[in-house]
């Protein structure tokens, strides 16, 4: 038995899911063998699912999302370490009710990586979404060493909104030891940088914009591409266009631009990195699943991504999940056999967050009981 479910957002984190479906497994087959995997998509809880997996744990003061210093956290095994943007620079971060969608800059991510550079690493995981920011990673990359000038020759002010002052990019002073790393952008999202898809209108609402700030902060990135399109060439228009640029306020972009990072699903990417195939050969069901188990699952989210390699090798995949929005043929089509939800136990959403584990363990015990007994 393997468990390789996400989080559920708002109540279990995924390594607390994997210990509550494993109680209720067990009541049923007591002597039961499960192996637990808990899995993140790049997005918040990409380095607590590292870390359960077998990653040592790193923690460093860095910027947050409005210039106050934050404790962040890297994982690190070997020379590759996974790298969560949210842990320097996500929502989280934010003061209670308040919002920083022009101002909120990803400097502090810039900084974890060097930390990660620093320890070591020359293989880096980094995991974007759950942001606070939408300034088109330039925040990211003045930690990383580079500089975006004012018309007066200044630094322009942190956030996305500042960035319509911007003149001259220079990427000649990024740290020199990038060029040897393999950066792997691992992200959810396919986003491109602007327009009607783009980090502004999709993601802005999210993170305070108001219409008239999302109209902002699309020109403003729209500006700084073109600023670094004379500064490093037409690459940096192509990439404004890509998937993933527009991920996590378009930090994915300035991955792409500025420190040639690849773009691949986020739940891929952290697949490969936990080991997922050995521990797959080991299985004969595979139980996954998150929060809300929704249209957006489909479309890269982590149950998603289990289901599909799960499938590929002939292994039964059931979920569970607080919240199902999805009929049996859309779960069927995406390789998940069935999916439990808490609802179906306990139709008051509210005690479902306050009471997950008790009812998830409820919820194990009836799939043990269909699938194992």
């Amino acid at each position: 038995m393997l468990i390789a479910a996400d989080k559920f957002k708002g109540s279990l984190t995924a390594v607390a899911v994997a210990e509550h479906v494993t109680a209720g497994l067990r009541r049923v087959v007591p002597q039961l063998s499960v192996e637990a995997l808990p899995v993140a998509d790049g997005g918040d809880g990409t380095v607590a699912a590292a870390v359960a997996g077998g990653f040592e744990r790193r923690e460093v003061r860095v910027t947050g999302p409005v210039g106050t210093e934050v404790t962040a956290a890297y994982a690190l095994r070997g020379d590759t370490a996974v790298v969560e943007m949210a842990e320097a620079s996500g929502l989280q971060l934010l003061p209670d009710g308040v919002f920083a969608p022009l101002t909120a800059t990803t400097y502090g991510s810039g900084e974890l990586l060097l930390a990660a550079l620093d320890a070591g690493a020359r293989t880096l995981v980094f995991g974007v979404g759950g942001s606070a920011t939408t300034d088109g990673g330039a925040g990211m990359l003045a930690a990383l060493g580079a500089r975006f000038l004012d018309a007066d020759g200044e630094p322009v002010a942190p956030g996305g909104g500042p960035l319509r002052e911007l003149v001259t990019a220079d990427l000649s002073g990024l740290d020199p030891r990038l060029a040897d790393v393999d950066l792997v952008l691992a992200s959810d999202v396919d986003n491109p940088l602007t327009g009607p898809k783009g980090a502004p209108a999709v993601y802005g609402p999210q993170k305070g914009a108001s219409p008239e700030d999302v109209e902002t902060l699309d020109a403003a990135l729209a500006h700084f591409a073109t600023v670094l399109e004379k500064a490093v060439g037409p690459q940096a228009a192509v990439h404004a266009k890509a998937p993933g640029a527009g991920a996590a306020g378009g930090i994915g972009y300035g991955a792409l631009v500025g420190l040639n990072a690849s773009f691949r699903p986020g739940i891929d990417v952290m697949l490969d990195v936990l080991g997922f195939a050995p521990a797959l050969e080991r299985a004969t069901l595979v139980i996954t699943g998150e929060g809300s188990l929704d249209e957006q699952t489909l479309h890269g989210k982590a149950p998603a991504g289990v289901a599909a390699a799960a499938r590929a090798e002939g292994v039964d995949v059931v979920a569970v999940c607080g919240r199902l929005a999805l009929p049996a043929e859309a779960l069927g089509a995406a390789g998940i056999r069935r999916a439990y939800a808490l609802t179906d136990l306990e139709p008051d959403v509210q005690r479902c967050i306050d009471e997950a584990g008790t009812i998830l363990e409820d919820l194990a015990e009836r799939i043990a009981r269909d699938f194992l007994a």
